[in-house]
């Protein structure tokens, strides 16, 4: 079944705003995005209703919309809920797991590569992210997967942010083959272990890089592409 034009609006905003097009604190009106989208006003206001109850974008009265600040108190909170959820899918990935969903994720982390100048980075995120969800799936549990799939479309927007500081793609290609050699092993403790260890050193990377930018450590600031608050 084809999406709805709403459903269309919805995934296409939520894109542009994951990944920085539309940047941190940009106002945005529906005439203005109904324009750039080339669809209707109708599924243009739906869709940032919901992308309001995402926390996305925030309403403005009389005006339209706002996208939504990332501040150094998301990121502590992200990756505090990141600490959780994703030991507890490695954990049970590695004991649920078919054979065949462990050897896909196995090939998901060893697609993970270096980037280079020119490239695209979202090829980097959408592999990144896939592997992560693929772990969740392997898991066997869908609550479980849907929070994850959440909380890595927030982490999209904090890459995009952040990462570009240092190019950390072969340290975390290592961490995630690592990672999947536990789990192709059968062996939970280890791999609950090993994502406890590669969340920590992915909060470090990320917080490095904005703190970098702002200027300012440990205050819950907004921060935006161009570093201004």
């Amino acid at each position: 079944m084809e999406p709805s034009l709403a459903e269309q609006a919805y995934e296409i905003i939520k894109r542009d705003i994951l990944t920085c097009v539309l940047e941190p604190g940009q106002q945005i009106a529906q005439s203005k995005l109904a324009e750039r989208y080339q669809l209707g006003t109708t599924p243009i206001r739906e869709a940032l209703q919901r992308l309001a109850q995402d926390g996305l974008v925030q309403p403005i009265p009389r005006f339209g919309y706002t996208v939504s600040y990332v501040t150094l108190s998301d990121v502590h909170e992200i990756y505090e809920l990141r600490s959780i959820l994703d030991p507890v899918a490695a954990r049970l990935a590695a004991t649920r797991g078919t054979d065949q969903q462990l050897a896909e994720m196995a090939q998901v982390a060893d697609l993970i590569h270096t980037r280079r100048e020119g490239q695209d980075p979202a090829l980097f995120y959408v592999h990144n992210a896939g592997f992560h969800r693929s772990i969740a799936a392997a898991a066997g549990n869908q609550r479980l997967f849907d929070h994850i799939s959440r909380v890595l479309d927030e982490m999209t927007r904090i890459f995009y942010l952040g990462l570009d500081l240092r190019d950390s793609a072969k340290e975390m290609r290592d961490e995630h083959l690592t990672l999947a050699k536990a789990l192709c092993d059968r062996d939970p403790d280890r791999a609950g272990q090993l994502a406890q260890a590669q969340i920590a050193r992915s909060r470090q990377r990320i917080l490095e890089a904005l703190t970098h930018r702002l200027g300012i450590l440990g205050q819950a600031v907004p921060v935006s592409p161009s570093g201004l608050s």
